[in-house]
C-alpha cells in the first residue's frame, strides 16, 4: 500500500464505522416502540448524543495514550456499564445520572483535548466510574417487555462500535495534524458535555 494513502485510510474508516452506528436521528434517551430486547438495546446508546459522544471519547482517549490503554479502557467500559445496566433494571437508585453521563463527555472530552497521560490504572478508574452512570441510565430506560439479558448484550456490543469509532479517529495520534485534530475532537466533546450539564441544571 503507497504510504502516502495511508492518512486517509484511518478517518475513513473511522467515517464508515460512524455512518453505520449513527442514528437516524438522535434525540436523547428517545425510543420509537420496542422492537425487541437485543434491538432496543443495541439502539438505546444510539439515540442520545451524550451517550454517543462519551464512548467515542473513550476510544479517543485510549488511542491516544496508546499501548495497553487503546484495548484497556474501550473493554473496561462496557464491563463496568453492564454492572450499572444490571442496577437499572433492578431499580437500585443511583443519585445524579444525567449529570454524570453530562460529566462523563466534559471530563473524557477534556482528557483528550488536554493530551492527559494518566496512569493506566488511574485512566481505567476514570473511564469505569462513568460507565456505571450509562450502564444505570441504560438499564432503568429498558421496554418493560424487553428481555434483560439480550437488552444488555445489544447495548455493550452498539457500545463497542461506538468504541471502535473513536479509537479508528484516534489513530491519526500518529501525525501531528493528526494530534491536532483529535484535540479539536475533545473540545467538541467536551462542550457537547457542558451543554447537557446546563440542561440538567
Amino acid at each position: 500500500m503507497n504510504p502516502n494513502r495511508l492518512p486517509w485510510l484511518v478517518p475513513m474508516l473511522g467515517l464508515l464505522l460512524f455512518l453505520v452506528v449513527l442514528p437516524s436521528t438522535a434525540s436523547a434517551h428517545s425510543e420509537a416502540g420496542n422492537v425487541g430486547g437485543f434491538l432496543s438495546g443495541f439502539k438505546h446508546p444510539l439515540t442520545g448524543l451524550d451517550h454517543i459522544v462519551a464512548m467515542v471519547a473513550v476510544g479517543l482517549w485510549g488511542a491516544f495514550l496508546g499501548g495497553r490503554a487503546m484495548w484497556t479502557l474501550p473493554v473496561v467500559f462496557p464491563v463496568v456499564m453492564a454492572l450499572g445496566g444490571a442496577l437499572g433494571v433492578l431499580g437500585v437508585p443511583l443519585p445524579g445520572v444525567e449529570y454524570g453521563i453530562a460529566l462523563s463527555g466534559i471530563i473524557l472530552g477534556l482528557m483528550v483535548s488536554f493530551a492527559a497521560k494518566p496512569a493506566l490504572w488511574v485512566a481505567a478508574v476514570i473511564v469505569g466510574v462513568f460507565a456505571i452512570f450509562h450502564g444505570h441510565a441504560h438499564g432503568a430506560e429498558m421496554p418493560k417487555s424487553s428481555n434483560a439479558m439480550t437488552f444488555a448484550i445489544g447495548f455493550v456490543i452498539s457500545t463497542g462500535l461506538l468504541h471502535l469509532c473513536g479509537i479508528a479517529f484516534g489513530l491519526l495520534v500518529r501525525w501531528p495534524w493528526g494530534r491536532i485534530a483529535i484535540r479539536a475532537a475533545g473540545g467538541v466533546i467536551a462542550a457537547v458535555g457542558f451543554g447537557f450539564l446546563f440542561k440538567w441544571l
